[in-house]
C-alpha cells in the first residue's frame, strides 16, 4: 500500500506522455491547433507499425493499472503515396481566412486567381478536390473544379495533398487530389466565439464605388429586390426571343422594362471612405458518452465582410509586334463587396473499433461589384469612352454526406455517399456606355459631355441575367483485407453523376433619335418610366447572337479497382493497382427559342480506361526512405470550354467561349523522391519529377472588334520536368539564455522550392479541331512553348518563433511565384502572362487567459512589399497590360474566446 502514492506519480506521468498526444490529433495526425507544440524528440517515427501500445504498472498485490495510448504515426511518412499535410495547426500559423491561402504553402502549390489550385504548374484542370473523400461540384461557369477559397478554414480540420496517383482516386488525377477534411468529433465540449476587423491600404477609407442594391445586401443575401420581375419571368417561359415582332409588341416590351428596378441596381455610387472588413463567427461542440462509444456534435457558423478596390489598366492590341498605341486602353476602377456566409454541423459516433461520420456543409460566397472605366478604342478616334458596370453574383454550396468505416477482425469495410448541389445566380447584370466626341456641337459646344444614344454608334445599356444548378451524387465502398501481417488487399467500386444546367438571358435597350439632353442623363433616368414610354426605348434579346443561350451538361462515371499494399523483403514495400473508369461526358446546347438548327454542336464523350499506379518505397534507414511512382491519369474538359457560349469573367473582364470539339487528356508520370525524417515533425525531402500529356487543353485568345476572347483547343503534345525539395526543421533557443523568456521557445524554419519546365510539342503535320473544324496546331501553339499556369519557379518560406509550453507564435511568411502563361498570344502575338511575384506576410498569435477564459489574438499583415499585379504582352521594349493593378497591403486583428 505504501507504493501507491509512486505508482499513481507515474500513472500520472505515463498520462501526460501518452494522452496529450492522442487527444489533440486531428484527422491527418498532427497536433492541433490549440494544443501546445510537441517538443523536439529522436527519431523514432519506424515505431509506426505499433499503433498501440498498454503500459501495465502494478497497483498493490491485488490491483493492476493499464494506460493504453494510442500512437498516430507521421502520415507524411507512413501513408504510401507522396503526400504533403497541412494539419489545423498549420492552417493556423498561416493565419489564412481560407483554405486556398493556406494551400499556396504547400511544395509545388500555386493558387491562381479565385482560388483555384495549380499541383506542379499544371492548371486547375489537372488537380481534384474533395471533401472527406467525396467529390464537389462547382458554382463557377468557367470549372467543373470547385474554388477553394470559398472554404473558410474555421471548417476544415486538416488537408492533404497527394501527389501521386493510386487507384482507389478517381482517374482525373493529373497533378494531384487535394482532400479535405472538416471538424469532427471533439473530445470535449466547448464553445468558441471570435470576430476580427482588417484594413487594405488600396481600399480601406478610400475611393471606391459601389451602388444600393437592397437593404440586406451586407449579409450577402439580397431582400427581393433583384428577384426576376413577374413579366419578365412569363416571357422567359414563353420558349420566344424577347424582342419586337417575336409574339411581343412595344406596349409589351416597355411594360416589361419598367417593372425591371432601376435605380438601386443602377445608379454607380462614389464612395471616398470605402468600410474596413470584419469578420465573426462562432463554433461549438460536445462529446457524449455511451455505453460502448461515443457521439460527437460539431457545430459552426462564420460571416466575412470584405472591401476590395482596384485601379485596374487593361489594353489591348492589334500589332504582332505590340508596337503603336494599344488598340484599347482603360483605365477601370473596380470595387468588390464580398460576403462569405458559412455553416457546418457534423455528427460523428463512434462505437469500438466502428466509426460513423454525417457531415453538413453551407456555404454561401456573394459578390457585389461596381465598375467604372474610362478609355479609347482605336475603332472610335477622337473619342473618350467611359463605361460603368453593376452586378451581383451569388455562389452557393450545398453539400451532404456519410461516412462509415468498419474494422472486423482482419476486414474493413468503408463506406461513403454524398450528396451536393452548388448554384450560381447572376440577377441584373448592368452595363452603360457613354461616349464623349471631344468635338463642339450646337448642343454641346465644350464637346465635353458624355453621351448615350442606345444602341447607335454612341453608347449603349445592356443587363442580363445568369443562373447556374449543378448536382452531384457521389457513392463508394471499399474493402481490405489483411492477408497477413504486412500485407493487405483492397478492392473498391465508386460511382459519380453530375448534372449542370446553365442559362443566361442578355438584353440590350435600344432606341432612335433620341435628343441630345436625353442621351446625357446619368443611368437610371436614360431608362426611367417616364424616358420609356416618351421615346419609345425596347428591349432586344441578344442571348443568343453569339452561341447558345442555355446548355445541360452531364458527366456520369462508374469505376473499379484493386490494390496490393505488400512489404515485399525488409525495408521495400509496394503499393500497386489498376482503376478502370468508365465516364460518358455530353454537353448539349439548349435552344431556347428554336432558332438554332443544326448550327447547335452537341458534345458527346463516352471513353474508358485502365489506369495503373505502383509506388515502391525503400527504407533505407530507420528515418530515411525511398519513393519510386509511376502511373496512367487523364484529364477531361470541362464543362463550360465545350459550349459555344459568351461568357465574361467579372475578375478579369475578358470573354470566354468554348470549343465543343475538344477531348480528353492523357498522363504518364513518373516520380522519384528521397526522405529523411531527422526529428519529431522535422523532415527534409527531395523528388524529381516527369509527365508527358497527350492532347493537353490549352486557352488561346482572339481579338474580336477590339475585344479579347478566349477558347480552347488540344494541343497535340506536352512534356512537363522538375524537381523540389523542402525541409522543416525546429530550432531550441534555451541555450541562448537563462531567461525564462527562452526557456520553452524554439525557431521555425519551414521553406520549399519548386522547379518546373513544361513544353508544348507541335510538329509540322499536327492540327487540331476548333468547333468541327480541323486547323494546323502550329496556328494556336508554339512548339517549345510552357503549358498555362506554369510557373518556373516556386518558393515558400516561412520563418517563425513559437512556445512550446503555450500558444505564442510570431511567423514571417515569404511567396515567390515567377512569370506564368495564362493565355496564348491572339494572331501570332506573344503570349499573356502573369508576374505573381514576391510577397511577404506575417502572423502573430498569442493565447492569453483572462478570467479563468481562453483567448487568443492574431495579427496579420499581408503583401507588405505592396506588390502590383501584372497580366501583360511584351515584345522586346512593348508592353500590353491586359490587366494590372496595385495590391493593397492588409492588416487585420483578430480575437476568439473559448468558453
Amino acid at each position: 500500500m505504501t507504493k501507491r502514492p509512486i505508482f499513481a506519480s507515474l500513472l500520472l506521468l505515463s498520462s501526460a506522455l501518452v494522452a496529450p498526444a492522442a487527444l489533440a490529433q486531428d484527422a491527418a495526425g498532427e497536433p492541433a491547433a490549440d494544443a501546445p507544440a510537441p517538443a523536439e524528440t529522436p527519431a523514432d517515427d519506424a515505431a509506426a507499425d505499433d499503433e498501440q501500445s498498454d503500459v501495465s504498472i502494478p497497483g498493490g498485490a491485488d490491483q493492476e493499472i493499464v494506460v493504453t495510448g494510442r500512437y498516430t504515426p507521421n502520415v507524411v511518412r507512413a501513408t504510401p503515396e507522396v503526400v504533403s499535410v497541412l494539419s489545423s495547426a498549420d492552417i493556423a500559423r498561416t493565419g489564412e481566412g481560407d483554405i486556398s491561402g493556406s494551400l499556396q504553402r504547400v511544395t509545388g502549390l500555386s493558387v491562381v486567381g479565385g482560388g483555384f489550385v495549380y499541383v506542379r504548374g499544371l492548371g486547375d484542370r489537372y488537380s481534384l478536390a474533395l471533401l472527406n473523400g467525396s467529390p464537389l461540384p462547382s458554382p463557377e461557369p468557367l470549372k467543373r473544379v470547385v474554388p477553394l477559397d470559398i472554404f473558410p478554414s474555421n471548417v476544415i480540420d486538416s488537408t492533404l495533398v497527394q501527389k501521386s496517383y493510386s487507384a482507389n482516386f478517381p482517374g482525373e488525377f493529373g497533378g494531384g487530389v487535394i482532400n479535405l477534411t472538416t471538424k469532427a468529433i471533439p473530445r470535449e465540449s466547448f464553445l468558441t466565439l471570435s470576430g476580427g476587423i482588417g484594413w487594405d491600404s488600396e481600399t480601406t477609407n478610400e475611393l471606391g464605388y459601389t451602388y444600393y442594391g437592397s437593404d440586406s445586401d451586407w449579409t450577402g443575401f439580397d431582400d427581393g429586390t433583384r428577384d426576376v420581375p413577374n413579366l419578365l419571368k412569363a416571357a422567359f417561359a414563353s420558349g420566344k426571343p424577347i424582342l419586337e415582332g417575336a409574339d411581343f409588341t412595344q406596349d409589351q416590351l416597355e411594360a416589361i422594362q419598367m417593372e425591371l428596378v432601376n435605380a438601386p441596381t443602377t445608379l454607380l455610387q462614389q464612395n471616398n471612405h470605402i468600410p474596413v472588413n470584419w469578420s465573426a463567427g462562432i463554433t461549438g461542440g460536445t462529446n457524449i458518452a455511451l455505453a460502448d462509444g461515443e457521439l460527437g456534435i460539431i457545430a459552426t457558423a462564420g460571416i466575412s465582410n470584405k472591401w476590395r478596390t482596384r485601379d485596374t489598366l487593361q489594353q489591348s492590341s492589334v500589332e504582332q509586334d505590340l508596337s503603336g498605341d494599344p488598340q484599347t486602353s482603360y483605365n477601370r476602377v473596380v470595387t468588390d463587396n464580398r460576403v462569405v456566409v458559412n455553416g457546418l454541423l457534423g455528427f460523428g459516433l463512434e462505437i469500438g473499433e466502428h466509426k460513423l461520420r454525417w457531415t453538413n456543409l453551407y456555404i454561401r460566397d456573394t459578390l457585389k461589384q461596381a465598375r467604372l472605366a474610362l478609355g479609347t478604342d482605336a475603332n472610335q478616334v477622337g473619342r473618350d469612352i467611359m463605361k460603368q458596370d453593376t452586378a451581383w453574383y451569388e455562389r452557393q454550396l450545398i453539400n451532404t454526406q456519410f461516412v462509415g468505416e468498419f474494422h472486423f477482425d482482419r476486414l474493413k469495410l468503408d463506406l461513403r455517399g454524398a450528396y451536393a448541389n452548388s448554384q450560381r445566380e447572376a440577377p441584373y447584370e448592368r452595363g452603360f456606355t457613354y461616349v464623349r466626341t471631344n468635338l463642339p456641337t450646337e448642343q454641346d459646344p465644350t464637346g465635353d459631355k458624355f453621351v448615350n444614344d442606345l444602341g447607335g454608334n454612341r453608347g449603349d445599356a445592356t443587363i442580363a441575367f445568369s443562373d447556374l444548378n449543378e448536382d452531384l451524387w457521389s457513392g463508394g465502398v471499399d474493402l481490405t483485407y489483411e492477408i497477413a501481417p504486412r500485407i493487405s488487399a483492397t478492392i473498391g467500386y465508386a460511382y459519380s453523376d453530375t448534372q449542370r444546367t446553365s442559362i443566361r438571358r442578355a438584353f440590350q435597350f435600344r432606341a432612335s433619335g433620341l435628343p441630345v439632353a436625353v442621351t446625357q442623363l446619368r443611368p437610371d433616368y436614360l431608362l426611367s418610366d417616364a424616358t420609356i414610354q416618351l421615346y419609345d426605348i425596347t428591349l432586344v434579346e441578344t442571348s443568343a447572337q453569339d452561341g447558345t443561350a442555355a446548355f445541360e451538361a452531364a458527366l456520369k462515371t462508374h469505376a473499379g479497382y484493386a490494390q496490393l499494399q505488400a512489404e515485399l523483403v525488409s525495408g521495400v514495400n509496394i503499393n500497386a493497382g489498376v482503376r478502370y473508369e468508365d465516364g460518358k461526358q455530353t454537353v448539349d446546347p439548349v435552344d431556347l427559342f428554336g432558332t438554332g438548327g443544326g448550327a447547335i454542336t452537341s458534345t458527346n464523350l463516352n471513353n474508358d480506361y485502365w489506369l495503373p499506379a505502383v509506388t515502391l518505397t525503400w527504407e533505407l534507414a530507420p528515418d530515411m526512405q525511398l519513393r519510386l511512382n509511376g502511373s496512367k491519369t487523364i484529364a477531361r474538359p470541362q464543362f463550360r470550354e465545350l459550349v459555344a457560349q459568351i461568357y465574361t469573367d467579372p475578375d478579369s473582364n475578358r470573354n470566354f467561349r468554348g470549343n465543343p470539339s475538344l477531348t480528353d487528356s492523357e498522363l504518364w508520370n513518373a516520380e522519384l523522391r528521397y526522405e529523411w525524417y531527422f526529428g519529431k515533425d522535422q523532415r527534409l525531402t527531395a523528388a524529381g519529377f516527369y509527365k508527358s500529356i497527350d492532347r493537353p487543353i490549352e486557352a488561346y485568345t482572339s481579338l474580336t472588334d477590339s475585344i479579347g476572347n478566349t477558347s480552347y483547343a488540344n494541343a497535340p503534345k506536352a512534356t512537363l520536368y522538375g524537381g523540389e525539395i523542402e525541409l522543416q526543421k525546429y530550432f531550441a533557443l534555451d541555450s541562448l539564455s537563462d531567461s525564462p523568456f527562452w526557456a520553452s521557445r524554439r525557431l521555425v524554419l519551414i521553406g520549399n522550392y519548386t522547379f518546373t519546365k513544361s513544353e508544348i510539342k507541335v510538329g509540322a503535320d499536327d492540327t487540331t479541331v476548333i468547333n468541327g473544324v480541323v486547323q494546323d496546331a502550329s496556328n494556336f501553339f508554339f512548339d517549345g512553348a510552357p503549358l498555362t499556369g506554369q510557373s518556373d519557379h516556386l518558393v515558400n518560406f516561412q520563418l517563425g518563433l513559437e512556445d512550446q509550453d503555450k500558444l505564442s507564435q510570431q511567423t514571417l511568411l515569404i511567396t515567390y511565384a515567377s512569370p506564368r502563361v495564362t493565355s496564348r498570344g491572339p494572331s501570332g502575338q506573344p503570349d499573356i502572362r502573369e508576374k505573381p511575384g514576391i510577397q511577404i506576410d506575417f502572423v502573430a498569435r498569442q493565447g492569453i487567459n483572462l478570467l479563468n477564459k481562453e483567448i487568443e489574438l492574431k495579427f496579420e499583415a499581408r503583401n507588405l512589399t505592396g506588390r502590383t499585379y501584372k497580366e501583360l504582352q511584351e515584345f522586346g521594349d512593348n508592353r500590353i497590360y491586359f490587366n494590372r493593378y496595385k495590391l493593397g497591403r492588409t492588416f487585420s486583428l483578430s480575437a476568439s474566446l473559448k468558453f
